[in-house]
Order: structure tokens, then C-alpha cells, then sequence
């Protein structure tokens, strides 16, 4: 058994770790934007990364690196992707690291967030990396300096107390607002750990953490070039267990994943699509994603529309398996659609719109085909947000 305890401060509470943020001049009124991790120690990493075709240049550097090489540091930025920026935005990275004169790295790690197809202000960059405090423990500044369109700085630890009076610690931060598909979302996130976890065990549970986390959830549809969770455990504790471990992680991941749909650009509920009753797994998770996906779901939970069409439309639409005298849809507890009762009476109609009042709730598709099940996320958006969001940011 063991014991999962909420704690304040990010990553300042993991052992070995020091983060901060700094302003480059690259946002306005001295925001912070470009910020740091680092370890005292050299640490083992796991990553899953967008799947995007065109990833951006940090994405690219990574992947140069030996399998199971280990780091001690990663510089993020905000403003600019450095995304298909040729090799270019490549060596632009080497640069930076480079001239990083104030620490000895070992393989540092980049990652970018920002307007696609910039290079990188190498100068800005060196210069606010050569006056941070490494010696820092600011998860916050750290946090913010990452932010883009987001509207607040996300950040979650855990401390994991075991049977035998062991504990570890586990933090991630993470970035996200828009471009947001349930195929990684439009995001950073960095998660640590003092864990003395094995490698093959962080690339095992990471993989299915993002599965159960980021790539259920969904704002606007689109996949970025920069999506990045990194996963950084020093082992500073002689502490571990699979089992906790494993339960930790989707903790943080899932909940970090939930503060994205909550600060979606133009967005005000968060949603969750609860398929049942599907012919198998795929077809579960192709229709819940599909609903978290719709832009016409979208718009109709922006409206408070309670109609049932579009939900029964898009499953329809997504191919799966399903016939409309098997279909049941509730808005929470609220049956809004069965072959018995097909049309909204006024009673149920109110009772349907003032669940979609509430900032969360959950709409439950039931197919009865079969014996699978799938859950996905996603949020509102206004038709003025989709018709007018025409930049590129990542």
C-alpha cells in the first residue's frame, strides 16, 4: 500500500532538482520567458513527443542523442517554436548550449513553445541563460516562463509515502491552452522525480499515463509540432515501487491534462465523453475522441444547446458501430435521447440545459453492441474563437 500527499511548489520539492524563469525580453512588460531545469545529478529520461510529422527543431536535437543517455538540464522558451526551421533551428540549439559558459552541461535537452517558422534569437537567449540562478528552486517562475496563450501557470507534486516508511517525490509543470487534439495535446509538460526508478519503468509508465491523460483530451482539433512530455527521475531516493509509482504519474498527468481543457483558449467547461457499450476498444476510444473532438459538439456546448443530434450525429460519423434503437444518451443523470423517448419534452430539456450550465459535467453515450468502453475530454468553444483563431502558435 502506499500514500499520495498533494503538496505546494512544483518541482521545488523534488530532491536534486533546481528550476527557475527569467525574462529574455521576448513578451511583453518583462514577462518571464525562458526558463530552466536542472538536476545535480545526471538523470535517466523518458519522452513521448508529438506526432506531428513536421516536429519542431528540439524535438530533432533530442532525437540525436544515444538511446538511454542521460541529462542534467533542460532550457525551455517561450514565443518562439523553432519549429520547420531547417537544420538551421538545429544548430541554433548547439549554439546556445555552447555558449552557456555559467554550468557544465551533460546532454542538454531544449524545448520551444511559440510562433512557427522564427529562428531562435540565439543572443536573447544566451544572455538570460548566463543570468539564471541555478541554484533556484522557483517551480513557479519556471511554470509561468512557458506560458503562451495560457492563463495561468499549471504545476502539481505529489509526495508517495510507502508501507516501509520510505517516500518519494514526483512534480511535473506543463504548458497548454490551444491546439489541443487527443493525439498529445498542444503542449509542454516536465515531470520529475527523486524516485529510484528503473529505466524501462519510466518508458513503460510514462507511455501509458499520456495515453490515459493527454491524448484523451481535446480544445480545438489541431495537433502541434512541439508536443513534449519529458520524464526526469535522479534516483536521489533509495525509494520506489512500481505500483505507487505508476498511480502517482497518471495522477499528474491526468490532472495537469484537466488544467489544460479548463484554460482552453475561449473555453468554459470542461467535458468529459463517456462511451460505453462499443463492439471493442478502438471503437470506444474512435468515438469519445471524436466527440471531444467536434467542433459542432464544441459550439453546442458553448451555447448550452442540449440537443442530442449532434452527439448521436458525430458517433455516427466516427464509424462506428451503433444503431439508433440500441442508443442512449444522458447529459449527467439526464436521459436525453433512447428509442423511447426520441424527443426532448420541455421538462427534460430544462433539466438537460441546466446540467450544461456547471463548468464540468459528463455526457454518456451508451451503444449497447457490446462490452467496451472508452472516456475522453474536451471542452466549449465559442464560433467567434473558431472562425477568428487564425495564428499559428504552439
Amino acid at each position: 500500500m502506499f500514500e499520495l500527499i498533494s503538496l505546494k511548489n512544483g518541482i521545488d520539492n523534488v530532491d536534486g532538482f533546481f528550476s527557475g524563469g527569467i525574462s529574455a525580453g521576448f513578451k511583453k512588460d518583462g514577462a518571464l520567458d525562458v526558463a530552466f531545469i536542472r538536476s545535480e545529478k545526471e538523470c535517466d529520461v523518458s519522452a513521448v513527443f508529438t506526432t506531428n510529422k513536421f516536429q519542431a527543431a528540439p524535438i530533432r536535437h533530442f532525437n540525436r542523442y544515444p538511446k538511454n543517455f542521460k541529462t542534467n538540464f533542460v532550457l525551455m522558451n517561450s514565443k518562439n517554436a523553432n519549429a520547420i526551421t531547417g537544420q538551421k533551428g538545429i544548430d541554433d540549439i548547439d549554439f546556445i548550449f555552447e555558449n552557456i559558459d555559467s554550468i557544465e552541461l551533460t546532454n542538454p535537452i531544449m524545448s520551444s513553445t511559440g510562433v512557427i517558422g522564427y529562428p531562435l534569437d540565439k543572443e536573447k537567449i544566451i544572455s538570460a541563460a548566463n543570468r539564471f540562478d541555478f541554484s533556484s528552486k522557483n517551480s513557479n517562475n519556471c511554470s509561468q516562463a512557458i506560458m503562451t496563450t495560457d492563463s495561468f501557470a499549471k504545476e502539481l507534486c505529489l509526495r508517495v509515502e510507502l508501507d516501509n516508511g520510505e517516500y518519494f517525490h514526483i512534480a511535473g509543470i506543463c504548458k497548454g491552452a490551444g491546439m489541443i487534439n487527443p493525439a498529445m495535446a498542444t503542449m509542454l509538460c516536465f515531470i520529475t522525480t527523486d524516485a529510484n526508478i528503473p529505466k524501462n519503468d519510466m518508458d513503460e509508465l510514462l507511455s501509458e499515463s499520456v495515453k490515459e491523460s493527454f491524448n484523451k483530451i481535446s480544445v480545438d482539433g489541431d495537433t502541434s509540432t512541439n508536443d513534449t512530455v519529458l520524464l526526469l527521475a535522479n534516483g536521489k531516493k533509495s525509494a520506489y515501487d512500481k505500483t505507487a509509482f505508476g498511480e502517482a504519474l497518471k495522477f499528474i498527468t491526468k490532472n495537469l491534462s484537466l488544467m489544460i481543457l479548463k484554460d482552453g483558449e475561449g473555453s468554459n467547461k470542461v467535458v468529459a465523453f463517456e462511451v460505453n457499450g462499443a463492439v471493442n476498444k478502438q471503437e470506444a476510444s474512435k468515438a469519445a475522441k471524436a466527440l471531444s473532438n467536434s467542433l459542432l459538439v464544441k459550439t453546442a456546448l458553448f451555447g448550452e444547446d442540449p440537443n442530442w443530434g449532434r452527439i448521436a450525429s458525430t458517433i455516427g460519423a466516427a464509424g462506428t458501430t451503433c444503431d439508433e434503437e440500441n442508443l442512449e444518451i444522458y447529459y449527467d443523470s439526464v436521459l436525453v435521447y433512447s428509442k423511447e423517448h426520441p424527443v426532448l419534452d420541455e421538462q427534460t430539456e430544462q433539466k438537460a440545459a441546466k446540467v450544461m450550465k456547471n463548468e464540468s459535467f459528463k455526457i454518456t453515450c451508451n451503444l449497447n453492441m457490446g462490452d467496451f468502453s472508452y472516456t475522453a475530454y474536451g471542452c466549449d468553444l465559442s464560433y467567434k474563437y473558431v472562425e477568428i483563431n487564425a495564428d499559428y502558435r504552439t
